[in-house]
């Protein structure tokens, strides 16, 4: 990831200008890194699972987690109840972890905040990514889940204040994008295949309390760009319809890694056919994860 991250910050630093859309961050790395520029931005993501987490990084600009505000996320975090809430978290967890999880949550949505909910809510997806890292090979080596929690809070950077208006919505990509106001559309092209991969799916099980939710998330982004694409032609077409409706933004920034239903080649041909290419910047990471990417600009 942070060899990825480089690669936009080096061709993001190249370009001009004040304030960008990124209609698919399933992260916030790129859109906080934008953010200590000085850049206004504005991020979206269809689960809010990755809202929440680009809330607490690029639209909260001041609040923080305070000692008094760990005490109560965690507070009888172990302590289980008559019945699981959300039973379908133990799926991904032992019955003890997912009692620790449905605890936190109902802690934290005590908050008033927004950016406070947020912030803690995003400690508790690490942490849960934290125990998704062991296998029965090395688990004896895992902490205590409260006892991560409070060392990820410790290791917490301190709020980036860019003194600009960001904002992070929960939208399609494309209802996203045609809302936007901005100088830069910065597109990160889904594969295609898999739409969200087991982090994000127990990530947004979590924090909605349940699995019943996708198949009306299916249904609102159903032949648009970021749904499961069964042809290379269905995936031209969201293409090239979520790049028409950013017809108003004035500079692009396409970020496509090889292995998808299409090629870099195909994606140049698309934005070729709305305006002039500028400039194609490549990488290969094909030594560390055998992927190449590319970012085209126009």
């Amino acid at each position: 990831m942070s060899n990825f991250l480089a690669f936009e910050i080096n061709v993001s630093s190249r370009l001009e200008f004040d304030s960008v859309a990124l209609p698919f961050a399933d992260r916030p790395h790129l859109g906080l890194a934008l953010k200590r520029r000085g850049k206004r931005v504005t991020a979206n993501h269809i689960l809010q699972s990755a809202w929440t987490r680009n809330l607490a990084a690029i639209q909260n600009n001041t609040d923080r987690l305070t000692e008094t505000d760990l005490d109560a996320v965690l507070e009888d975090a172990y302590v289980p109840g008559f019945k699981l809430k959300n039973p379908g978290l133990l799926n991904w967890f032992t019955e003890t972890d997912t009692w620790w999880f449905e605890n936190v949550l109902r802690n934290l949505e005590k908050f008033d905040s927004p950016y406070v909910f947020s912030i803690a809510a995003s400690l508790a997806m690490d942490v849960g990514d934290y125990v998704l890292s062991f296998d029965d090979s090395n688990r004896e080596l895992r902490q205590p889940l409260s006892a991560v929690y409070r060392r990820l809070w410790k290791n917490l950077p301190s709020p980036i204040n860019n003194s600009q208006n960001n904002s992070c919505q929960n939208k399609t990509a494309n209802e996203f994008l045609a809302e936007s106001f901005v100088d830069l559309l910065y597109l990160q092209v889904p594969s295609g295949r898999v739409i969200f991969d087991p982090k994000m799916r127990w990530r947004e099980e979590w924090i909605r309390g349940g699995t019943d939710f996708w198949p009306a998330i299916d249904a609102a982004q159903s032949g648009k760009l970021g749904s499961g694409m069964q042809t290379r032609s269905q995936m031209l077409r969201s293409i090239e319809e979520t790049l028409s409706i950013a017809s108003n933004i004035k500079h692009w920034a396409i970020e496509h890694f090889e292995g998808g239903l299409v090629t870099t080649q195909d994606v140049i041909e698309i934005v070729n056919k709305l305006r002039t290419v500028d400039k194609i910047y490549t990488k290969d990471f094909s030594e560390l994860t055998g992927i190449k990417a590319s970012i085209i600009t126009a």
